[in-house]
């Protein structure tokens, strides 16, 4: 084992303990939408995306050159940071009209994959998917109220919820 292993092992078992790592275990994630025709505001969403990165450094390169071109340094001195700013308008325009729902869904396979590949290159055994606080939803009806004859009971979903339902324990013994 080398000395830059311990610690990246140590960062993929804290990693392995998030929400967002756990959530994505337990659920999967499915590319199936990306198997379908997206819409026109999806397709000028992404399209503005690659347009933003057009017009960001080649842009500025660009007016690099024609400031070193003219002696004039101002070209690139007022134009550079303008151009810098517009992609950046531009891409957010972007990210709002592609939405998040692609970028959620490759989000969490990239989570997966990320995981996974990581945690068998370190020799590291994958955490057992599970959902912990799928226990406490399901001791609560629709309406907020336990299940159960006394509600005035602590429950084993309320005690596990109190005692750090990370831990695996829920509410046995």
């Amino acid at each position: 084992m080398g000395p830059i292993e311990t610690p990246i092992k140590k960062l993929l078992i804290r990693l392995t303990r998030t929400r967002l790592v756990k959530s994505v275990l337990a659920e999967g994630a499915d590319l199936s939408a990306f198997r379908r025709r997206p819409d026109l505001r999806v397709v000028s969403g992404v399209t503005a995306i690659a347009f933003s990165y057009v017009i960001s450094w080649p842009l500025i390169a660009f007016l690099g050159i024609a400031a070193v071109h003219y002696g004039n340094a101002a070209i690139v001195v007022v134009g550079g940071p303008v151009a810098y700013g517009l992609s950046h308008l531009v891409f957010l325009l972007g990210m709002y009209l592609a939405g998040a729902k692609y970028s959620r869904i490759f989000l969490r396979w990239a989570v997966i994959q990320c995981i996974t590949r990581l945690m068998a290159r370190y020799r590291l055994p994958l955490p057992t998917p599970s959902l912990p606080d799928v226990a406490v939803v399901a001791c609560h009806d629709e309406q907020g109220g336990h299940h159960g004859a006394d509600s005035t009971l602590p429950t084993p979903c309320l005690d596990n919820r109190r005692s750090g339902s990370q831990n695996g324990h829920h509410g046995k013994g």
